[in-house]
């Protein structure tokens, strides 16, 4: 558990910081600030350079209401909320906000394309899904592989692709990415299918789609492979979506974990990437905003 600490503090560090944070120097480094430095701090965070935007996932929130979450998030360079269903969307533009990627309550994680049971419902489901995403300018939606079940994992890589192949066609129609998120199988989602990069990149190369690609979680792959920088470089061109989380345990993405985000986050950069980047961490100090605009400064390059 991180050590608990106020929000005048990490406004302190996320700004004061900069230079301790380009060198790997730990936070805790910098001085203190007045109150009303850090108010006046929180209002200048850092210009992005990069081309890629801030998204923030809102079930790690869950106890703060979204309209108050809109309100809050505004001044942290955060351009998305995320992981929000059709009913939502209206509400976090009303805040000038977009939603990166949609969801919505059909599908399950351990129930997904690799099961042919699931094709016809899901056909029906995501065509009205992508094109309520198209009306509201939603970018992206996601998707799941399913558990294995016993399945072996080339047929669920052919199971899997037969029914993306219409989805995906009508997603390139409505110009929106359809990403299926890449999941560790060791600690949290057992079984999971979609567990390694090279089982996802195989699957886009079947569905052959440029409105199909994979959604890089960090947390998970470093729990699955590791070799981040090295992945992120090899396999840019099949990552339509990424999200954050500090590893172990999916709490902030600060010193108190074990990968170094500014270093990549710079490769995320390096590969020209213009779409979103999320924070997925579950805050473990009091002021939960004050632990997300740490994350968003750790990761402005």
């Amino acid at each position: 558990m991180a050590e608990k600490i106020s929000r005048r503090e990490v406004i302190r560090q996320t700004t004061l910081g900069a230079g301790a944070l380009a060198l790997g120097v730990p936070l805790s480094c910098t001085s203190p600030a007045t109150n009303e430095e850090s108010t006046n701090e929180m209002k200048k965070m850092p210009q992005q350079t990069a081309a890629y935007q801030h998204s923030v996932c809102k079930w790690c929130y869950g106890d703060i209401p979204l309209e108050q979450f809109c309100e809050q998030v505004q001044d942290l360079g955060i351009k998305s909320i995320e992981l929000l269903g059709p009913d939502d969307w209206a509400t976090v533009q009303k805040y000038g906000l977009t939603c990166a990627l949609g969801t919505d309550s059909f599908f399950s994680i351990p129930k997904g394309f690799n099961n042919p049971e699931t094709h016809e419902g899901f056909l029906k489901e995501y065509t009205r899904l992508i094109d309520q995403a198209a009306d509201a300018g939603i970018p992206s939606v996601i998707c799941f592989s399913g558990n294995r079940d016993g399945m072996d994992d080339s047929v669920g890589l052919e199971n899997c692709a037969v029914g993306l192949d219409k989805i995906a066609k009508h997603a390139e129609k409505k110009g929106v990415m359809v990403v299926m998120e890449l999941l560790n199988s060791k600690v949290n989602h057992k079984d999971y299918m979609c567990d390694h990069t090279v089982w996802g990149a195989a699957l886009v190369d079947k569905v052959a789609s440029p409105n199909f690609k994979l959604l890089y979680d960090i947390y998970h792959m470093q729990i699955m492979e590791g070799d981040i920088i090295a992945t992120i470089k090899e396999y840019q061109d099949y990552i339509g979506h990424y999200h954050t989380g500090g590893v172990p345990g999916r709490n902030e993405i600060n010193d108190t974990q074990e990968l170094y985000y500014p270093a990549i986050m710079k490769a995320i950069k390096d590969t020209g990437y213009d779409r979103f980047v999320a924070q997925e961490y579950i805050p473990s100090w009091d002021d939960q905003i004050a632990a997300l605009a740490e994350g968003i400064r750790i990761c402005t390059i």
